[in-house]
């Protein structure tokens, strides 16, 4: 019996393989820093300096990834985050 390996191309990562997602948090010009991080210390349980880095990496390259779970892990926090006005994504 043989064993087939799916080799990944260029465009696919282990993750995407796995169904590991992750919740990408996206700068905007509404939100206040103060905001976003408590936002993400409240819906996701990050610590203050875990949110405080992800909002400045956010703020400087346009976008963070915040969590990493399957998408059905992830789509709750993604509800909260975008009744809270922020944008997110999960990719």
């Amino acid at each position: 019996m043989s064993v087939k390996e799916k080799k990944i191309t260029g465009t696919e990562s282990v993750e995407s393989l796995k169904g590991i997602k992750k919740l990408i948090l996206f700068n905007d010009d509404v939100n206040t820093f103060d905001y976003v991080i408590s936002t993400l210390v409240e819906v996701l349980g990050h610590d203050i300096m875990q949110a405080e880095n992800c909002a400045w990496i956010a703020h400087y390259k346009g976008k963070c990834p915040v969590k990493n779970g399957s998408f059905e892990q992830l789509k709750p926090y993604y509800n909260e985050m975008t009744n809270r006005k922020l944008t997110v994504e999960i990719l």
